[in-house]
């Protein structure tokens, strides 16, 4: 299944929407259903990790602890994450890799696979924001193409694309306001974010 779209943060330029988009921790807090993104290793316990709870995001936040725990090229990531779709809501313990991370383009795009109880999917998906044309904000692109199997996957597009709009829908509504919030930090500080990504 394909899912692509676009959306528009205005007075939010591209190297501030980046770094927000850039932190996992402001990921998760708009990610409704999701319980954590946390880098893992070969040792990495679904069963046993403990996902730190009330993290700073900014503009509340240490810029070096942001740009520390930012999304890497190459990183692994674990994603716990319970979606309702109709009568189904499986916790997906998902995999996540950052492909690419373009620094200067602000493109990103992630390879994944998850499964829960009775269902599984893998996906390619990316984003990439641009300058609007018109005015200093942001124009984000994003798509994901799913391939989805089990029992969610047997509930069909009709039941499964309006849940994944509501998901998408509510990330951008929300972080839109986290990067209200960021709008109003001094750029020196996104500034910095930026130059600590390693």
């Amino acid at each position: 299944m394909n899912f692509e779209g676009e959306f528009e943060l205005d007075g939010v330029p591209p190297d501030k929407a980046w770094v927000v988009l850039s932190d996992p921790i402001a990921v998760r807090n708009s990610l409704k259903g999701c319980k954590y993104i946390t880098p893992m290793d070969d040792e990495f316990g679904w069963d046993t990790y403990e996902p730190e709870e009330d993290v700073a995001t900014l503009p509340e936040a240490d810029p070096e602890d942001v740009a520390a725990r930012a999304f890497k090229e190459g990183q692994k990531y674990a994603a716990l994450m319970q979606v309702g779709v109709g009568s189904v809501k499986p916790k997906f313990e998902t995999t996540v890799t950052i492909d690419e991370r373009d620094e200067e383009e602000f493109i990103m795009t992630a390879t994944g696979s998850g499964s829960a109880s009775g269902s599984s999917f893998s996906m390619e998906s990316g984003m990439h924001i641009h300058p609007q044309e018109e005015g200093d904000g942001s124009r984000i692109e994003w798509w994901t193409d799913a391939d989805i199997s089990g029992r969610i996957a047997q509930l069909g597009g009709r039941v499964i694309n309006p849940v994944a709009d509501k998901i998408v829908g509510n990330f951008f509504k929300d972080i839109e306001k986290q990067m209200t919030d960021v709008e109003e930090t001094d750029s020196s500080v996104t500034d910095r974010i930026r130059g600590m990504f390693g």
